[in-house]
């Protein structure tokens, strides 16, 4: 998407259409269109009831009255950073449905034109890949910025914008497609970012390290699982932070067997993991002076002869034991490998994992939110602050000690599920058994990665929600 600024008049720009931002009070701030329509454009608003809400718009032809073909009148609510960051996603999600592959974004005085640029991204991405070519439609080639925005803004709203569609295609890509092998090649392409490079773990490195949750995780499927290991070692780094993904490409459950109909959507699964490897993509491309290692756990969840068991007791390489309770809560077993790694790298203060680890987040924060775990109060206010400036929702929820009483095993020392009350913060408790060290906040993304149907302007699939705000995150402690 190339993307450029202007302060030409509406009607004189050359483009499919024109996204024009407007209030409740629409009659006064659409004098001049009003105008270039002969006056028939405000009340045809007003026999639609329009209302000025972000994420609704009007679709009105020009007939001739623009050099632009459609007209489309947005509602950017209350002109919020988060309404007008709405507006523009809704325009870009109307844009991709049309087939324009041009427009001009006109939504008034923006003080964050970088959030607004992203939302049009964002709601202009669509994964059509496997659609009949009649089928597909184009993305947005170009857009013209209505207003100002300098050029260091328009880089990085694009290379966000970027890494949050290259985590949306990872998730969005079919198990047949994405599996830890491919998964593994997709961070490869990293290494062409400079200070990156990549290293990755086959099923029998992983073994030889002692990385049993992956091991057992994996061992069911004829698809072998890989610990992904990306460096970022930019020169004069002012910090050093671990990020770590759940990469489950597949999760059929195992022997704990899903019904078919939650196993249906299981490719996202790894959303965890696209989100942290967009985000070390985004830091490096962006050239951010911070040192950080990116480790994923990638396994299938397979139901086979080889397939781990309810009972089987792990001994992770840090001497914690775990008993296996339901092989369908196994993505805290491959993120406990992962875990041991990064607190094991020197100099890493901080470790920010992420996950699409428990039905519990979802149910309660919804599917706005992804749910924040950590112990510390400092590293919790950071996050929060990057997701407020970012306009993604997350939620903390309470890290609350007590209930590892119900993490108790009795043949060792934890067991890999605790009871049906706060699963969320059991599955928190459980990881923070791997963290030694470094500072430690979980990203539970469940409810927010992946949505069955459109969704806030989302096209249905993946949203790459988090990425953004561990970027932001990222670009606040390297100052």
């Amino acid at each position: 998407m190339d993307i450029s600024t202007s302060r030409e008049p509406l009607s004189t720009q050359s483009v499919d259409a024109i996204a024009v931002g407007a209030t409740k009070s629409f009659a006064d701030e659409l004098v001049e269109l009003d105008a270039a329509f002969g006056g028939e454009l405000v009340p045809a608003l007003e026999a639609r009831k329009f209302s000025g809400a972000a994420g609704t718009s009007v679709r009105v032809p020009t007939f001739g009255k623009l050099t632009a073909k459609e007209l489309y009148i947005v509602g950017v609510g209350d002109r919020t950073e988060a309404d007008l960051a709405r507006a523009a996603r809704h325009a870009g999600r109307q844009a991709r449905a049309a087939g324009f592959t041009s427009l001009a974004l006109s939504l008034g005085t923006v003080d964050n034109p970088q959030l607004t640029l992203e939302g049009l991204a964002a709601g202009n991405y669509s994964y059509d890949v496997y659609k009949a070519e009649d089928g597909q439609t184009p993305a947005l080639a170009s857009v013209v910025f209505v207003g100002d925005a300098d050029a260091d803004t328009i880089a990085s709203a694009a290379i966000r914008a970027k890494w949050q569609s290259f985590a949306r295609d990872l998730v969005n890509g079919p198990a047949a497609d994405i599996y830890p092998e491919t998964l593994a090649d997709a961070a490869r392409t990293l290494e062409s970012l400079p200070g990156v490079t990549v290293e990755v773990w086959d099923e029998k490195r992983c073994a030889a390290e002692g990385c049993v949750g992956i091991i057992a995780v994996g061992q069911g499927s004829a698809r072998k699982p890989r610990l992904i290991h990306v460096r970022y070692r930019p020169e004069n780094a002012k910090g050093h932070i671990a990020l770590v993904g759940k990469g489950v490409t597949f999760d059929s459950g195992g022997l704990s067997l899903k019904p078919s109909g939650s196993m249906q959507t299981m490719r996202c699964d790894m959303g965890g993991s696209a989100t942290v490897l967009g985000a070390i993509g985004a830091a490096a491309e962006s050239g951010l002076p911070l040192a950080l290692d990116c480790v994923v756990g990638a396994a299938e969840n397979m139901t086979g002869g080889n397939s781990y068991k309810l009972g089987d007791i792990l001994r992770y390489s840090n001497g914690v034991t775990v008993e296996i309770h339901n092989t369908d809560a196994e993505g805290r077993l491959v993120l406990a490998d992962c875990l041991i790694k990064a607190s094991n790298e020197p100099g890493v203060t901080d470790i920010i994992d992420a996950a699409t680890l428990t039905g519990a987040a979802a149910v309660a924060v919804g599917p706005d939110f992804a749910a924040l775990f950590t112990g510390d109060e400092g590293l919790a206010t950071e996050l929060l602050d990057a997701a407020n400036a970012e306009g993604e929702g997350l939620w903390r929820l309470p890290l609350h000690k007590p209930y590892g009483s119900m993490l108790k095993g009795k043949w060792g020392r934890i067991k890999n599920l605790g009871g049906r009350e706060g699963g969320a913060t059991t599955a928190a408790l459980f990881l923070e058994h791997f963290v030694d060290g470094p500072r430690w906040a979980h990203l539970d993304i469940a409810g927010s990665a992946f949505h069955d149907a459109d969704h806030a302007d989302y096209a249905a699939g993946a949203t790459g929600e988090m990425v953004r705000t561990v970027v932001h995150f990222l670009e606040q402690r390297a100052g």
